[in-house]
């Protein structure tokens, strides 16, 4: 089910509004970044958020840091022409659909080694009507070097589906997105209990010898 998104005044926002816009914010499915980055330099965040009913909606990724984490706070900026989208016919498939998107984190300050946490709302915690700000929860972290940060592998996490292919293999999908090549191929093929509309957090990394034909692929760290 799509959570709760409500039009909001500008106030408070981290950017500015356009004339008679209205702000529908949404809650992040999925994310993922670079486990590490080098201090200073901003770095693009995948973002996977609930579809909005409007005309020529635009997104903002409300991107935010201070010392201890990033936060996004994902909204679409739509006009005041109303338009039927929840029909009887549509509602469903309305409701379920995800865009694949990006937001760009500023750079962090590290005069050392240091991690911050990436933040974001999620659907757990979206279940509100009148609130303007939707709380947030933590995804994972970044660490931030001062030189030398190693970009081969991004964190990951957010909420997911498990599904096999024709040979069985399992991959899991970013919850509402149904591309082909949205499904991620799981490292470890035997992990996949608890994985249906599931939060989980990993990374996704090559490996040498390949999983399913592919050597990308999404290692699960934690238990969904």
């Amino acid at each position: 089910m799509r959570p709760a998104v409500f039009a909001t005044s500008c106030l408070g926002l981290l950017a500015a509004c356009e004339p008679s816009a209205k702000v529908d914010p949404v809650t992040v499915q999925w994310m993922d970044w670079p486990a590490e980055v080098k201090a200073g330099q901003p770095f693009r965040t995948r973002l996977v958020v609930w579809n909005v009913c409007a005309l020529n909606p635009q997104f903002r990724a409300g991107a935010s840091a201070n010392q201890s984490a990033v936060t996004f706070a994902p909204y679409f900026l739509i006009d005041n022409h109303e338009i039927e989208c929840l029909t009887e016919r549509t509602q469903t498939l309305l409701v379920v659909l995800a865009i694949d998107t990006a937001g760009i984190a500023p750079g962090l300050a590290a005069a050392s080694a240091r991690t911050y946490a990436i933040r974001a709302p999620t659907l757990s915690v979206a279940y509100s009507t009148l609130a303007q700000d939707l709380p947030v929860s933590t995804f994972g972290e970044v660490v931030v070097r001062p030189s030398g940060a190693d970009t081969s592998r991004r964190n990951a996490a957010g909420y997911v589906n498990v599904e096999r292919d024709s040979l069985n293999c399992a991959r899991v999908r970013p919850m509402g997105l149904y591309a082909p090549k949205a499904a991620l191929v799981l490292e470890d093929q035997a992990d996949t209990a608890g994985l249906s509309a599931a939060f989980v957090n990993g990374y996704i990394h090559t490996v040498t010898v390949p999983v399913c034909g592919e050597t990308r692929v999404f290692h699960r760290v934690t238990p969904g």
